[in-house]
């Protein structure tokens, strides 16, 4: 499920690459952008959802393979099956919502043996797996479990997996990653409760699923507005309007569309939530900076009646 936190940022995103190549982008085709972002997002979730079951197959494939070498050793020939049986993946084999999307989209990682093959020599070399595969007997619990773990702690982090997916998409990036990996997270947490629809939505509502194509077309179309508002709570003593990082500037005005706009987001909750947008991609300056503009701009529209909420 696509939350605000990632939407925010991908309308941050979004809003600055639409200010370095407006004379090139029109407003619909940046909006058309966007929406793509978010459908390639929620991709990458179901994606990594049948990484589990890709990876699982292979490593079955693999100890059939070795029972039928021309001098197959004893544990060739009694491997321990424990991985390959999981009980997790055969649940997520049989959820047809699952099914149904990787098969519309052709999501399969099987076309690359050897990256695949990669990630499950990083999944047995963890004490994850080590662990998992010396504990006697197995259930639900234990084998979902495992794949928590392996997205936490292998998975989530992992700079091959990054760099295979930002090889295959534009849109994939560190933080899909880390969003999608943590939603994977929580689908195995929803089957391992036995949820009878365990598989998240794009978006948890249609307000959501708005939200952020509304936020960057007003952003857009509020620009001037909001570019004035902020030269004048500038401090010219320490900040040149003129030469304000345009990251810092398009957080800014993304976060002034907000407070002016979604009349149910708290101004606190949108101050909050662009300034830890700010440490991940402004400057080393940009969460004061943005903390100090946004406080002083957001207090002066209350008092004269432009932001009518707390």
């Amino acid at each position: 499920m696509i939350n605000r936190v990632l939407i925010r940022i991908k309308v941050v995103q979004m809003f600055y690459n639409f200010m370095l190549t407006r004379n090139v982008k029109t407003l619909e085709m940046a909006r058309n952008e966007l929406q793509q972002s978010f459908d390639k997002s929620y991709e990458l979730y179901n994606y990594l959802l049948k990484l589990i079951i890709d990876v699982t197959d292979l490593q079955d494939r693999y100890l059939d393979e070795a029972k039928h070498k021309f001098l197959p050793s004893h544990e060739d020939l009694n491997p321990n099956p424990k991985f390959v049986d999981n009980e997790l993946v055969d649940i997520l084999r049989n959820i047809e919502q699952l099914q149904d999307f990787v098969k519309s989209h052709n999501l399969t990682w099987r076309d690359n043996e050897i990256f695949l093959k990669l990630i499950l020599n990083k999944i047995q070399s963890s004490t994850i797996y080590q662990e998992y595969m010396h504990t006697a007997g197995s259930d639900l619990d234990a084998d979902c479990n495992l794949w928590r773990q392996l997205f936490r702690r292998v998975l989530i982090d992992d700079d091959d997996l990054l760099e295979e997916l930002e090889n295959q998409s534009v849109y994939w990036t560190c933080d899909d990653l880390e969003f999608m990996g943590q939603f994977v997270i929580k689908t195995i947490k929803r089957i391992n409760d036995h949820e009878q629809l365990p598989i998240m939505p794009q978006f948890k509502d249609e307000e959501d699923s708005t939200f952020g194509d509304k936020l960057f077309t007003i952003a857009v179309q509020q620009e001037e507005l909001n570019t004035a508002t902020i030269s004048h709570f500038i401090d010219s003593k320490h900040w040149d309007s003129e030469r304000i990082a345009l990251i810092d500037k398009v957080i800014l005005l993304v976060a002034l569309a907000e407070a002016r706009n979604f009349e149910k987001i708290p101004t606190t909750v949108t101050i909050n939530e662009y300034i830890e947008i700010a440490k991940s991609f402004g400057t080393p300056s940009s969460a004061s900076f943005i903390n100090g503009v946004l406080h002083s701009a957001i207090k002066d529209l209350k008092n004269r009646g432009e932001i009518m909420k707390p």
